[in-house]
């Protein structure tokens, strides 16, 4: 048989650089720039972009980090997935059109491997262990950070300073109430103060917050609040500059506007949130505009995209610097300065610090004359902020925002999109019709991409924040955020009051469109816990539908379709739901209505019981357990009957620690399915299913029970693993209100 032989084709000519790399013989010295050049021509006849499945592959191993248990398992994640890439060599190995997959697999390969190394390392370096046990006492540290938070009648202050009974240096955060405040707590002082401190907390039952994964890599080892007096030990010098400008710009905003209009004004400015209303808040949330409060891509964007233009107009006007420099390169250096200025202004939050990375490569295309929103593009910006922040992977905020951006990036470079927005002769209005309705379509794509991921951190997301964006965001970037930008300019010479008096009216309107479409019948929409396994099979086919190119991009779509489907039919209300403490619980009871052990105080928000409720996705009222119909309740237990799955449950919850006769406690114990406790019980209470008292809870944490058809128990502690914040048997038990006393006497059981 013959054989072929690619002509030499010389370095410098067109085509020969990549091409005929590949086709050299074998016993040739390869170069490093040879094997680049083979590299690059192979993966230039990919159909789609390659750069971001490395990305894709990066995060995977971040991702594979969290999800697995224990080291002996990411350590096989990154060898398995290592001997597939060596297989994949060898199997194609002197297949010259099989070259492309060799160096693929070896690339997301490495990519996987370092992502699970990068995370690793990063949990080893940062990660903080919590106290050891709750303490109540006088504790003394430096201020290291000061955030106001009018709205909540508090001031929250982080501290460096000794764990209480041993010698580790700590950092703590520390609410002080207002009362408290004073011009002393600043940025350096060294204080004195009353505390009580808990370790930070894990979530309060399956699929809630997680504090203590966000507090490990924060590197918090307790909070708490402050009690009595504060004592200055050493004054503080008010922190830095830009936090001192930050606190004066915030509240300088607020007086020029006050109420709800100034908050807001303040966090658009600042990104200060403290003085926002709950009220406010929740409509935002339920809007779906919440990313409007929180300094982001939209307002980074807004920014430099309004210094670029106004720079590159007016440099324009100056020949001389027209005719020597580049101007897009120097407007682009201008407005790049002052992103990065603003998010210094605002406390470089890593969301901010993302968005200002992003928007300067965006800055750098337009400056080289290259395209200045691409897929490539999103994946360096991910690439770098999960280099240095890994775990931000896992937060709601890296996935919403960069979801959003992959959409938009994505739809904008779909064919059809392409045609329907082409430059075409039409009138005004037409071609300002066509944007609209693009923007509409945007956001209707974006909700849509973004609805599982928010259902499935915060069991809720709004059903019309599509419509609610169309008319909120041109509303903040063009009238807000300038008014805001002329008042404050305008205040140097004192004048700024008129603007001020407009831009709190746009804020009013901004606020109105919220509260009304909050208000509207359906416009949240909830949802119990959603499996991880069907959210990943739809963030893998939408990242499919996104980054592929061709026809067989849409193969994304069933795959997401049958992920959602999965969703819905996976997605179960729990029946019972047990905080991890064992002093709260929550029942679903007819009408949506979720009854609890304490109802708490009806005119403040709380926390323990909202979780409780959007864990249960219920909509209805919260209602005591000692109210419900059929309950049988003492001052120290409350006995309920339940029907579900066609059979009754006997429950049977403690109110408090006090002393009980043992004797009615094994005969209640033993008529009882599920007895729940945030005491210790005694080896011989013995329910028939399930005893969750105070040793069960602080090795296992919060508890789901469904009753409905086969009985199952889910836990928090079976999600954690042998994570650093996650320390499961190692608890000694949330501690009880140091306030209780002991019963006196024998109560009766119900």
């Amino acid at each position: 048989m013959a054989t072929r032989t690619a002509p030499l084709v010389p370095l410098g000519e067109a085509g020969g650089t990549g091409h005929a790399a590949l086709q050299r013989p074998w016993h040739r010295r390869l170069t490093l720039s040879s094997f680049a050049d083979a590299a690059e021509a192979a993966l230039g006849r990919l159909s789609h972009d390659r750069g971001p499945w490395i990305a894709v592959a990066f995060a995977a191993g971040i991702a594979a980090w969290f999800t697995l248990a224990r080291p002996g398992q990411w350590l096989l994640a990154m060898a398995v997935v290592g001997a597939a890439a060596a297989a994949a060599w060898l199997h194609w190995r002197g297949r010259e059109e099989r070259a492309l997959l060799r160096l693929a697999a070896v690339a997301l390969a490495l990519a996987f491997a370092i992502g699970v190394a990068t995370i690793w390392a990063r949990s080893a370096v940062v990660g903080t262990a919590p106290i050891a046990q709750p303490y109540i006492g006088v504790v003394e540290g430096r201020i290291l950070a000061r955030v106001e938070q009018p709205a909540e009648k508090r001031v929250r202050l982080t501290l460096a300073m000794r764990e209480p009974g041993t010698a580790r240096a700590i950092k703590v955060r520390l609410n002080v109430p207002a009362a408290l405040d004073g011009p002393g707590l600043v940025e350096g002082a060294m204080i004195r103060t009353g505390a009580r401190l808990l370790p930070p907390a894990p979530p309060l039952v399956p699929g809630a917050y997680d504090f203590a994964r966000r507090a490990w890599f924060e590197g918090l080892a307790a909070t708490g609040a402050s009690y009595g007096a504060i004592a200055i030990i050493e004054p503080g010098s008010e922190g830095g500059a830009i936090a001192r400008a930050q606190r004066r710009l915030s509240a300088h905003v607020r007086g020029e506007l006050g109420g709800s209009p100034g908050a807001i004004a303040a966090a658009f400015a600042s990104g200060d949130r403290g003085a926002i209303a709950d009220s406010d808040e929740v409509a935002m949330r339920d809007a779906g505009l919440t990313h409007l409060l929180s300094i982001s891509g939209l307002h980074v964007s807004a920014l430099i995209a309004g210094v670029y233009l106004l720079a590159i107009r007016l440099l324009a006007l100056w020949p001389w610097l027209v005719v020597r420099v580049r101007l897009p390169l120097l407007a682009a250096t201008l407005a790049a300065g002052a992103g990065v200025g603003y998010t210094l202004l605002t406390g470089a939050e890593v969301p901010t610090i993302r968005s200002c990375l992003g928007a300067a490569l965006v800055l750098l295309a337009l400056a080289l004359g290259r395209e200045p929103l691409s897929l490539r593009m999103v994946a360096v910006v991910a690439g770098i902020v999960l280099l240095l922040w890994p775990e931000s992977l896992v937060g709601p905020s890296f996935q919403m925002s960069f979801a959003a951006v992959l959409a938009i990036v994505a739809l904008a470079g779909a064919e059809p999109v392409r045609q329907f927005l082409a430059p075409r002769e039409e009138s005004w209005a037409a071609r300002m019709g066509r944007r609209f309705i693009m923007l509409f379509v945007t956001g209707v794509v974006i909700e849509a991409v973004l609805t599982p991921i928010v259902l499935f951190h915060f069991h809720r997301a709004g059903a019309y924040g599509a419509l609610a964006n169309v008319l909120a965001i041109p509303l903040t970037t063009f009238v807000i955020m300038p008014l805001i930008a002329l008042a404050l300019f305008l205040d140097l010479a004192g004048a700024g009051g008129p603007v001020w008096w407009l831009a709190g009216r746009a804020i009013e309107l901004l606020l109105g469109i919220a509260h009304f479409v909050a208000a509207q019948p359906g416009a949240v929409r909830l949802m119990p816990q959603i499996g991880l396994g069907a959210v990943l099979l739809y963030v893998a086919g939408m990242l499919w539908l996104a980054l592929w190119r061709g026809r067989t991009r849409l193969l994304g779509l069933p795959v997401a379709a049958l992920a959602c489907a999965l969703m819905l039919l996976g997605a179960r209300t729990p029946d019972v739901l047990v905080a991890r403490d064992g002093r709260q619980i929550g029942v679903t009871a007819a009408e949506g209505r979720l009854l609890v052990l304490r109802e708490g105080n009806p005119d403040r928000s709380s926390y323990t019981l909202d979780s409780l409720r959007d864990a249960a996705a219920v909509e209805g009222g919260i209602v005591a357990i000692d109210r419900a119909p059929g309950a049988r309740c003492s001052a120290e237990f409350c006995a309920l009957t339940i029907e579900r799955g066609g059979r009754a449950w006997s429950l049977l919850v403690a109110r408090n620690r006090h002393y009980v006769d043992a004797r009615q406690l094994i005969a209640a114990c033993a008529s009882a399915d599920i007895v729940i406790a945030a005491r210790t019980m005694p080896r011989s209470c013995a329910p028939r299913w399930l005893k969750a008292d105070r040793g069960f809870l602080a090795e296992n944490g919060g508890l789901a029970l469904y009753l409905d058809g086969k009985p199952r128990l889910v836990t928090v502690g079976e999600s954690q693993g042998e994570h650093g914040w996650w320390r499961g048997g190692e608890r000694s038990g949330w501690p009880a209100d140091p306030r209780q006393g002991a019963a006196s006497g024998p109560p009766a059981l119900p």
